[in-house]
């Protein structure tokens, strides 16, 4: 089936592109351009029009990746097509300035260079820590006061979630290290899967210091600058808005609760009970993915450590340590400098936040982070220093798509802003969409782009440019106070990132979800039909309690309260034991 897809994705990028170029060409005449100008800007043609062509890149990119489920080649399109309105449809002129405008600037930027090389070194950390057994060390050792069912189900989310740095490997040193334990304990491979796999980008994507933040931050910091602020508030703003992420906090919430209650429902309570009174980890008939070899067993081998001694935890806690060390104090001492530069005399947490250089002390944390697990790895005699090396290498492999990813919504961004993209959005949609619906709208549009696409990243590109600026303008243009439009601005852009979780957890063809199947040895598709419930469930509470009545002022830690109320009363009013079937109990 696969070569047919590949076909009908091709003829349909080939059919795009003549039809954008049909498009553009008879639009020239209201294009307007300047003779001679590489890249002339839409709006010079007539500032009062509406320019809808500016809407045409980022809805290309979105279209595509929805149809295709291809991100990079959607946002490379999107590039490109913003490219030739803006060169008045010539083709080859518009590759050109493809490679030599957006993309370079992209890439010189110094806060997108500081944000590529923070990525690349933690993921290279990530790398070292794997190859060494520090990470599996730390698991082996909480592992060794497990009990029963519901201590090793507990120990497994705890692992999660003290795995916060980065999300894949969270799921491949998790699932990998805990499935011969929870197997032993009569654990389904599709309950660990899900509990690996619901922990994994909840926790990356709400932790402050993570594989996460370069990408979230690099992307609100576009944001913000094309809105005429400083980008060194990226940080910040993203701190002020994870108590916006109503649909991450009550997943882990709702992780814990399935975990220590020992109750489930739907698939998953068949699952379980299976196990339990059974011993059959896995459904009769089942295919564990763990039994297909690809990258990602590849990748859970590389992660095998160099030597078969065990390893002290402290290889893994020492630089995850020194990571967090070195970006609290480096915000700290950055912010303050940079606020009594400013003028401010005493300057308070936020102010500290507001002038700090986040990127610049990320990239420190990195390095740092980086240098600490090398050498702790050789001095212990787990690697050698080229192994060593070796495995920082691998790790900083394994974020080349996010770089491209970035590289591409970066430049995406840039085409957007020249032809006023935000702008006509906010005009045409002033008598069309609701500031107070924007959460929530924001948050089913995410899941639908991330379910459809099987990237949470990729959709976080497209949709973060976009929506950052509708939740800065559009309550101000309603007239709300600013304590109201703040609350939905900050909401919107963490529904975003929440919607994008949501569908990634849905997908079958997440990557994410793919690797917790692999890891755990868990059946691919009996792990999506047993988690989409409980993904449904949190996510229907998250836009009842939180995306819907914060756009119309309800304070998120009050949804939040509210949230955590209703998921505990479906654990104990829905949910069942995971016993042996009782006499009337069957058909629960």
């Amino acid at each position: 089936m696969s070569p047919p897809r590949r076909i009908s994705a091709s003829w349909l990028l080939a059919a795009t592109l003549v039809a954008m170029g049909c498009m553009i060409s008879s639009a020239t005449p209201l294009l307007a351009a300047v003779p001679g100008a590489e890249v002339a800007s839409v709006e010079s043609a007539d500032a009062d029009a509406p320019n809808w062509l500016s809407v045409v890149p980022p809805l290309l990119a979105i279209a595509l990746a929805l149809a295709t489920r291809q991100v990079v080649i959607a946002l490379l399109l999107g590039v490109y097509v913003g490219a030739l309105i803006l060169v008045s449809g010539n083709p080859l002129t518009a590759f050109l300035r493809v490679g030599d405008h957006y993309l370079l600037q992209a890439l010189s930027d110094d806060d997108h260079a500081a944000i590529l090389l923070f990525s690349s070194m933690l993921g290279g950390m990530v790398g070292v820590l794997a190859r060494g057994g520090g990470t599996q060390a730390v698991v082996a050792r909480l592992a060794r006061r497990i009990k029963d069912r519901r201590g090793g189900q507990l120990a497994t989310v705890g692992m999660g979630t003290v795995i916060f740095f980065d999300d894949y490997a969270n799921t491949l040193l998790v699932g990998s290290t805990m499935r011969p334990l929870s197997d032993r304990l009569r654990i389904s491979r599709e309950k660990l899967s899900y509990l690996v796999d619901s922990t994994a980008a909840p926790v990356t994507t709400l932790a402050v210091i993570s594989t996460w933040i370069g990408f979230e931050g690099g992307l609100i910091h576009d944001a913000l600058e094309q809105l005429g602020g400083s980008g060194a508030e990226a940080y910040s703003f993203f701190v002020r808005s994870i108590p916006y992420g109503f649909y991450p906090i009550l997943t882990l919430i709702f992780v814990y609760l399935v975990a220590g209650l020992g109750r489930d429902f739907g698939p998953m309570l068949a699952a379980e009970r299976r196990a339990a009174t059974t011993g059959e980890v896995l459904r009769p008939g089942a295919r564990p993915a763990g039994g297909v070899k690809d990258d990602a067993a590849t990748a859970t081998e590389a992660a095998a450590p160099e030597v078969g001694s065990s390893a002290h935890p402290a290889l893994a806690i020492v630089p995850i340590v020194m990571v967090v060390l070195i970006t609290a104090l480096g915000l700290a001492w950055d912010g303050r400098q940079g606020a009594l530069a400013q003028g401010i005399d005493s300057p308070g947490l936020r102010d500290v936040l507001n002038h700090a250089n986040s990127f610049a002390v990320l990239t420190w944390a990195a390095l740092g982070g980086s240098v600490v697990a090398v050498v702790l790895a050789v001095a212990s005699r787990r690697l050698s220093l080229a192994t060593a090396i070796d495995g920082w290498i691998d790790g900083v492999k394994a974020m080349i798509v996010a770089v491209v990813i970035l590289l591409l919504a970066w430049s995406l961004s840039a085409v957007c802003a020249e032809l006023g993209t935000a702008e006509y959005l906010v005009a045409v949609s002033r008598g069309v969409l609701s500031a107070h619906l924007l959460p929530v709208v924001t948050f089913v549009l995410a899941a639908a782009m991330s379910f459809a696409t099987g990237t949470s990243w990729g959709t976080m590109a497209i949709l973060m440019p976009l929506i950052f600026h509708l939740g800065a303008i559009l309550p101000a243009e309603a007239g709300l106070d600013g304590t109201l439009a703040d609350r939905i601005h900050l909401a919107s852009v963490s529904a975003v990132l929440a919607g994008a979780v949501f569908g990634d957890h849905c997908s079958p063809i997440s990557d994410t979800t793919i690797l917790s199947s692999l890891a755990t040895g868990a059946d691919h598709v009996d792990h999506v039909r047993t988690q989409l419930p409980y993904a449904s469930v949190v996510a229907g509470v998250a836009m009842l309690v939180g995306y819907l009545p914060v756009g119309f002022g309800m304070p998120p830690l009050l949804s939040l309260l509210m949230g955590t109320v209703l998921v505990l009363a479906i654990m104990r009013w829905w949910a069942r034991p995971v016993v042996p079937v009782r006499r009337g109990e069957a058909g629960r």
